[in-house]
């Protein structure tokens, strides 16, 4: 669905952003993309989706050279910016019904049937945006995303501003979009929504991907393969730490009772901060 070899991009005359990235986005899968600030994948998002142009190296977007021209492409995809684009005077619904003009008829959603999935509240509709809280203007601006039915989504910090309510709601209505066969690039600073939502991440830093893979190959591989166990023995508890090796021939120590067993597998903010140095602020 999309494929990216060497690209380049410089917004100064010797200050290069990107320095030669190299992946792939197949089709169907949710990608994520991930990167402390200044890392270059807000740059990386707005070459991919046609608003940055003057790159170095090769873009293919359904299997055709990105021409940021094209009207085609622009109507098979749609983006959630990280900061919502809507007019602030007009309403919900006049927001989405001026954005779903851009595209053919045939291909538009129902905007009432798409604000009621996002659970919009049903009084703000025709309300300004100016009157919304952070929350409504994020499902407006999903809403937006979502309008043309498109084959490939872009989605940057989609879950920004979001309750845990409204971030789990975020969730299942990308992953009801994945069932659908949409392709989704996600680029995010939250890597809950990473770890329960990609298929599999990149690693940005400094312009570079450091890795890519599935978030549960990349545990694995960084996993120290050891695990917690908690246990009784005459009367006292205690927390002991073993191998996996070591359990292979039953637990070797004395015990009456054992209340629970935990892997450490590492988290992926673990394996992030491995792989590039420090965290994502």
């Amino acid at each position: 669905m999309i494929e990216v070899h060497n690209l380049t991009f410089s917004y100064e005359k010797n200050k290069q952003i990107l320095h030669g990235l190299t992946f792939s986005v197949f089709s169907g899968e949710i990608f994520g993309f991930l990167g402390p600030n200044g890392s270059g994948k807000s740059t990386t998002q707005k070459i991919l989706t046609g608003i940055l142009q003057g790159y170095g190296g090769e873009v293919h977007l359904f299997n055709q050279v990105l021409d940021n021209k094209s009207k085609e492409l622009y109507e098979k995809i749609g983006v959630l910016f990280e900061f919502p684009y809507l007019y602030t005077n007009l309403s919900a619904l006049d927001n989405l019904n001026y954005f779903a003009s851009f595209y053919p008829p045939e291909q538009r959603r129902d905007v009432y049937e798409l604000l009621e999935v996002l659970e919009f509240k049903k009084d703000y509709i025709k309300k300004p945006v100016s009157s919304y809280s952070k929350g409504m203007r994020q499902r407006v601006s999903m809403a937006r995303a979502l309008i043309n039915n498109p084959q490939f989504l872009f989605l940057d910090e989609p879950t920004s501003g979001l309750d845990p309510t409204g971030a789990v709601l975020f969730r299942d209505i990308i992953g009801q979009e994945r069932e659908k066969g949409t392709t989704i690039f996600l680029t995010t600073h939250n890597m809950m929504d990473a770890d329960l939502l990609c298929d599999r991440v990149a690693f940005i830093a400094d312009g570079e991907i450091k890795a890519v893979d599935a978030p549960k190959k990349l545990k694995e591989k960084n996993s120290n393969h050891e695990v917690e166990i908690d246990y009784l023995y005459q009367r006292k508890r205690s927390t002991i730490t073993l191998e996996m090796q070591e359990l292979k021939a039953g637990i070797p120590f004395a015990h009456d009772e054992i209340i629970s067993i935990h892997s450490k597998e590492p988290t992926l903010e673990d394996i992030f901060i491995q792989y590039i140095g420090r965290g994502l602020s």
